[in-house]
């Protein structure tokens, strides 16, 4: 078995790509902490096989991943060292499933990561981003019409930068995605955001299909307009620099804007289940991580009942 290891992981990818419906970029991550373990047990054990796989090479493992080293020159963090342990875990569990005589993955244990404050904007700190944005250019209509999008629907990066023109539906201030995992879900746009996407989308002049196209670099006309299509990364800067043109005390991502969206709806009421499908998490769990700083209830019994609120 040991020497059809890349086999048996190409099998595994394989069954999340068909049978789990992984999105490619969960396949390639897993693609690339398997191989670095494939690389780790042959060149370091070659006398063994998955079916000798036991806690103590689990262990040396783990200290390899400990004294990793990323593109930066910086040693792996704890949580990405997860990734590769979790990974492996999957494996495992794939291959006691097809009759492979290996570790039983629940006995690989994942050490507890530190616990980081979720980062997320008021509703005021989300108006003065997005006021900084000078409008007088299509390209500042584009700007304003992203964050606003952004904070509208809690859409993922990818998902964002997926959008075509002929798909949104401003008059009923809806559309449909296919996000994380190929999951479809309905995405809501609400009456501000649909005004910035619509002065945007009228002064536009071009027949690009990309719903956000670039406005920098060699215009590249194709069949569709894919080249112009604004790239995850682009936002990722974009957002970065009206955060900083801003002055917010938040440094805050395109991820933080899914975070506010999330938020905003909780704190202002909505059901958990509600916001679950409207992020399109698969587990409530995902969801429940907003739950602490936004569960109106126990503001209220503290706000009630907390003798510090006496007057």
């Amino acid at each position: 078995m040991k020497g059809n290891l890349l086999q048996l992981i190409d099998q595994f990818l394989e069954y999340l790509e068909i049978e789990k419906n992984c999105s490619k970029l969960t396949i390639r991550d897993y693609r690339h902490y398997l191989e670095v373990f494939e690389k780790w047990f042959t060149t370091n054990l070659p006398d063994k096989s998955l079916a000798d796989l036991d806690l103590q090479i689990i262990r040396k493992y783990r200290v390899f991943l400990a004294n990793r080293e990323d593109t930066k020159g910086m040693t792996l963090k704890r949580v990405t060292q997860n990734y590769y342990v979790i990974a492996l875990r999957s494996f495992l569990r794939f291959l006691i499933k097809n009759d492979y005589k290996t570790l039983e993955p629940s006995k690989i244990d994942l050490p507890k990561t530190e616990s980081h404050s979720l980062k997320f904007l008021e509703k005021e700190q989300v108006d003065r981003i997005i006021m900084s944005i000078d409008t007088s250019k299509e390209e500042g209509l584009r700007d304003r019409a992203i964050l606003e999008l952004l904070f509208s629907t809690g859409l993922r990066v990818s998902e964002l930068v997926s959008l075509n023109k002929d798909k949104i539906n401003l008059d009923r201030k809806e559309f449909g995605i296919i996000g994380k995992g190929n999951k479809q879900r309905i995405v809501f746009v609400s009456e501000r955001s649909a005004l910035s996407l619509k002065r945007y989308l009228d002064k536009r002049k071009d027949i690009f299909k990309p719903l956000f196209i670039r406005y920098s670099g060699k215009i590249i006309v194709d069949n569709n307009g894919e080249k112009m299509r604004l790239t995850s990364r682009s936002v990722e800067r974009m957002v970065k620099k009206y955060v900083r043109v801003s002055r917010i005390p938040v440094d805050a991502t395109v991820h933080t804007f899914r975070h506010s969206f999330a938020t905003d709806l909780l704190t202002n009421g909505a059901d958990i289940r509600a916001v679950q499908e409207m992020l399109g998490h698969k587990n409530i769990a995902t969801t429940q991580i907003y739950t602490h700083i936004t569960n109106r209830q126990l503001r209220d019994v503290h706000k009630s009942f907390h003798s510090g609120n006496k007057k």
